[in-house]
């Protein structure tokens, strides 16, 4: 269940259950911390950026990569009351593993040291390997570990809507909280299978792309078709510039479908694209909340971010949306690109 709570900034803030925890729909997302290709700046700066966040209500940050668990455990450490401030993290088995308690233990614990906390709030455990049929033994591994108390949830990370639905009935109601997956306006893949999945076990999605990098903004609106291998895009631009380009459609119909987002803000008060491209995300009840990539101390937009909240779109905004979806590839993504999760295996 969805509701609205008051800040004292005067933002109403939607937050959504989560196991044990009230959250927020919008969530900060670090992956950008990875490395120096989104910019860099001063660990100083990142963790003055994570307050800021958290004093607009965005007090949910979630990934791994790179220093990302590091500086935000170094920010929450900080804190006078620390477990205001929800950490989501990620343990992914990439590469054939020999699976034992103790390995499984070691990699939440090294999490939990990063992290600077006695209990991990959210563990999202990817697997590569479907045809290892091990991910199961692991998630039960890590189903002992919460009954232990060295987890308080676990979700789950790019899982395609056959092996959720696997994981969720073999080991149970409540377990699996969460499956974090991508979902926006272009890649709709989630709305084949996985839709019904997340309803039937009541698991919440957290998406992420749901911007595609930055591209669904009015600074890209009646702009030329950017070169993918000029220098100047992200690794995030680059990687949706070609999923635009390749497997939805064209930059003329992105065009068209940006223009149309913008015509839905306009109606809204002069709400901006991205605002109704994360609106359109959050309006489907199996989505818990969208994570927004943030180059914290770089480029980030929570101002604006907090306008995404105490707005529904209307039958004809989803109506117009869905005639520019219509003409493009979005319905045959599933079965082109595969489902969700499916382009990173």
């Amino acid at each position: 269940m969805t509701t609205v709570v008051g800040q004292t900034q005067a933002h109403a803030r939607e937050t959504f259950t989560l196991g044990p925890f009230t959250v927020p729909r919008l969530w900060v997302g670090l992956w950008q911390l990875s490395g120096n290709a989104w910019g860099s700046a001063s660990a100083a700066k990142i963790r003055q950026a994570m307050a800021r966040h958290v004093e607009l209500g965005f007090n949910a940050f979630a990934d791994h990569y790179g220093s990302a668990e590091i500086l935000f455990g170094q920010y929450r450490a900080s804190l006078s009351s620390p477990t205001d401030v929800l950490g989501a993290t990620k343990w992914c088995v990439f590469r054939p593993t020999q699976l034992s308690r103790e390995v499984v233990e070691a990699a939440v614990r090294e999490r939990m040291e990063r992290m600077k906390t006695t209990q991990v709030d959210l563990l999202q455990f990817h697997w590569q390997d479907y045809s290892d049929k091990n991910y199961l033994n692991a998630l039960q591994i890590l189903q002992d570990l919460q009954n232990e108390g060295l987890i308080k949830t676990v979700g789950l990370c790019n899982f395609d809507a056959i092996r959720t639905d696997e994981i969720c009935t073999q080991l149970g109601p409540g377990f699996i909280v969460s499956n974090q997956v991508p979902f926006s306006v272009i890649d709709t893949r989630a709305l084949h299978g996985m839709s019904d999945v997340c309803l039937r076990h009541n698991v919440k999605l957290l998406t992420y792309g749901t911007l595609c990098g930055g591209f669904l903004a009015d600074k890209w609106l009646n702009q030329p078709e950017p070169d993918l291998y000029s220098g100047t895009l992200t690794p995030s631009q680059r990687k949706y510039l070609d999923m635009i380009l390749k497997a939805w459609g064209d930059w003329k119909l992105f065009q068209e479908l940006l223009a149309v987002l913008r015509a839905i803000g306009d109606r809204h008060g002069g709400l901006s694209i991205a605002n109704i491209a994360t609106r359109w995300v959050l309006d489907h009840a199996f989505v818990g909340a969208v994570l927004v990539g943030a180059r914290l101390g770089i480029s980030e937009h929570p101002g604006d971010n907090a306008h995404v909240y105490g707005f529904r779109l209307t039958d004809d905004d989803n109506r117009t949306i869905q005639a520019v979806q219509d003409r493009s590839n979005s319905n045959r993504m599933i079965v082109t690109v595969g489902d969700c999760g499916a382009e990173y295996r």
